[in-house]
């Protein structure tokens, strides 16, 4: 067995994409892989204890976006806390409280009173021995008594002092940053030790329970391939593949089954952490802060494909931390989702953007560099010219203002496809960017050329589409003029090799999202920054009709887009909304909102569900983040200090001492509370109150569960 299912039909190798449908041929992996030089999140250990200590780890349940890796679960509220200066100075008190009744007792200044249940319960030849054997037991017995009595007075001022939290509040921590954390637990029973796979014994796939635990405590896996394994098994589970084909293919090959088409089982080298058990990436830390709720504070903050599944838009000015503390690591988290068969990635970006190295990926993109092994097809690999027309029209016209007469996608979609459907029932392909322009901008010899073909193929229902086309160039409002000003800008001699349709290159299609591929797409910004928008334009819009007309939709599918500037449009909107329902979604990040038109930034902020707000944000674009995250009802307290006025002269000689002592007047301090509706971050908080290399992120699940707002570190 070859896959889980998932990339039975296309490969992701050097050749051209998509590949001919069939089983991928993947050579076989070596016997013995090279270890990871450490298991995720854990110090490195002999043998396949790193990576066993690192599965056997608990996760528990938690919140919406806390990393579950060795979580320990808080209150939902903060617990009263009092004070330090209060807690410590009424245990010195109730010690010396302590001290003094014990004094007392002991030195008989409260009589002996305290001595009758000793003599009640102990025999006369102990209180008044008559040999040394006598004297001996009573003595050891009374001081046993006087311990049990100064115990009772430890434990009583103990309680009344709250010894037992400053235990918890400052010696816990203390010996634990002494003695550091532990790093071997026994392991759990054989039936719930995930390492033995107690799934696998239970369905009778024991020989293969035995090879995989065997891999596991000689150093063989790794968390890709336990990822892999798993979702594999979840295909037996799931009917699409047979249960002795599994388990041949695991006695086989052990860790190394079921392998991605481009054979890898891990990246080259990894930035973040990474869990994936969960299948979470870890961002950075939640702040210990009064505006989060308690239950966050202080646990570390992780996105999975549960979180993107509602897409998310990050917004902040450049050197904010996008880049680098949230598109590399969640790209990088996709890839490793990807090798595990679980996810299809596409990473768009400037090039030399650092969003991973090349052999990270399986298929990368580089327009306008001549060293590229990838095309991109213009028409997203479909046959359909109307499908085509509608995802062009998307790229060329969707970011043209209202006032260009025609200019909307609908009226550029009807033009397209009036040129498209023609032109390809006479050639058997689409056009090349040269011969669209051509074709848009009314040149008489091809129009005519392609009227002669459609007389001669006897095609009456595609002469009447030119003729309406011929019609429309002459009317002033026509659009098929800004759309040739717009492929203008592919007709370069940057692009000279690119958007080929003449089967002469390797043309990447989006169509390729039915399988676990890792794709990076390099747009030309530098010299070309507005043939750049509108390919990512293509891309976006290409990801959404592709994702939508998936068979499997048990493959999470996700772009992941660098810089969004110039790529919303109403279309946009509208098609992130829908793909929560296809098991999808985008990551996109912008530097202002003010990169998006006015009518469509509340639209946007409502159909991503994760938000984040970077340190720098203006307040305009605070603005808009205060809105859509709305008000809650808070505790405000009101303090007023009234001097005291005394009246008797000795009033007026203590106030004069306690001035003279404190530097202030003697004052009765007034607590007022009531509840207010506030803005949970306003506007002004986060255009200034925002650390460096911090974020606010709120959090919404495929499920439907949400986080609010979370003040999180990124740095850490």
């Amino acid at each position: 067995m070859d896959s889980d299912g998932t990339q039975d039909t296309r490969g992701t190798h050097a050749n051209p994409v998509p590949r001919p449908a069939g089983p991928p041929d993947v050579p076989s992996a070596p016997a013995v892989p090279p270890r990871p030089a450490r298991a995720p999140g854990m110090p490195p250990l002999p043998d396949g204890s790193a990576f066993l200590t690192w599965l056997r780890t608990p996760r528990p349940e938690a919140l919406p976006g806390v990393w579950r890796f060795g979580h320990r679960p808080r209150p939902e509220e903060e617990p009263e806390q009092i004070p330090a200066r209060q807690l410590l100075s009424g245990a010195l008190i109730a010690f010396l409280v302590g001290w003094l009744i014990w004094s007392l007792l002991w030195n008989g200044y409260l009589g002996g009173f305290w001595m009758w249940p000793y003599y009640a319960v102990t025999p006369e030849s102990w209180t008044q021995p008559q040999t040394e054997g006598e004297e001996v037991v009573g003595a050891v017995t009374s001081y046993l008594y006087y311990g049990l009595v100064a115990v009772m007075i430890m434990v009583g001022v103990g309680r009344l002092g709250r010894w037992s939290e400053i235990w918890r509040r400052y010696a816990v921590p203390s010996l634990r940053r002494l003695t550091g954390p532990r790093t071997e637990e026994a392991p759990p029973a054989p039936g719930e030790d995930p390492a033995t796979w107690p799934a696998l014994r239970a369905a009778g796939a024991v020989d293969a329970a035995e090879r995989l635990a065997a891999d596991a405590r000689a150093g063989l896996m790794r968390d890709v391939d336990h990822a892999r394994i798993t979702r594999a098994w979840q295909g037996v589970r799931s009917g699409r593949h047979s249960l002795a084909t599994f388990t041949g293919a695991v006695v086989k090959d052990g860790a190394a089954a079921c392998p991605h088409p481009s054979g890898a089982r891990d990246l080259p080298a990894r930035q973040a952490r990474h869990d994936l058990v969960t299948g979470q990436v870890r961002l950075g830390t939640t702040a210990d802060d009064p505006r989060n709720p308690y239950a966050y504070r202080g646990t570390g903050l992780a996105l999975g494909p549960d979180l993107l599944g509602t897409s998310l838009l990050a917004v902040g000015p450049a050197g904010s931390g996008k880049t680098a503390g949230v598109v590399r690591p969640v790209a990088e988290s996709l890839c490793l989702h990807a090798l595990a068969g679980r996810a299809a990635v596409v990473v768009v970006g400037a090039a030399g953007a650092g969003l991973g190295p090349a052999d990270a990926y399986d298929v990368v993109v580089r327009i306008g560099n001549p060293d590229s092994v990838y095309d991109l097809d213009l028409y997203g690999g479909t046959t359909d010219p109307d499908e085509a027309a509608a995802v062009l029209a998307e790229a060329l016209s969707g970011d043209l203002a209202d006032p260009h007469p025609g200019s909307d996608s609908r009226r550029a979609t009807t033009v397209l496809a009036q040129l498209l459907g023609p032109f390809r029932a006479v050639h058997g392909r689409f056009p090349s960017v040269p011969e669209l322009r051509q074709l848009l901008d009314g040149a008489p010899g091809p129009l005519a050329a392609l009227r002669q073909g459609l007389t001669d193929a006897g095609q009456d229902s595609l002469l009447r589409e030119l003729d309406a086309r011929e019609r429309q160039l002459a009317q002033p409002g026509d659009v098929g003029g800004i759309l040739a000003d717009r492929v203008a800008l592919l007709d370069r001699p940057a692009f000279a090799g690119f958007f080929d349709t003449s089967g002469q290159s390797r043309p990447f299609s989006l169509k390729a999202l039915d399988h676990p591929v890792r794709v990076r797409v390099d747009l030309p910004e530098r010299g070309h920054a507005d043939a750049s928008r509108m390919l990512a334009r293509l891309v976006l819009a290409q990801f959404t009709v592709s994702v939508a007309v998936r068979e499997d939709r048990s493959l999470f599918a996700c772009l992941v887009m660098d810089d969004a500037t110039g790529v919303i449009t109403p279309e946009a909107v509208r098609a992130v909304q829908r793909l929560r329902s296809a098991n999808a979604g985008v990551v996109l990040t912008l530097r202002t909102l003010d990169d998006v038109p006015r009518p469509l930034r509340g639209p946007l902020l409502g159909a991503t569900g994760c938000r984040m707000a970077l340190a720098g944000l203006t307040p305009w674009d605070g603005q808009d983040f205060a809105e859509v995250w709305g008000k809650e009802w808070t505790e405000a307290r009101d303090v007023t200090d009234r001097q005291i006025i005394a009246e008797s002269p000795a009033g007026k000689a203590a106030h004069a001492l306690r001035r003279a002592i404190t530097g202030k007047a003697p004052t009765a301090r007034a607590v007022t509370v009531r509840q207010v509706e506030r803005e949970r971050w306003s506007a002004s908080e986060l255009a200034h109150g925002l650390p460096p290399g911090h974020a606010v992120l709120s959090l919404t699940d495929v499920k439907g569960e949400h986080a609010p707002p979370l003040l999180v570190d990124l740095r850490g």
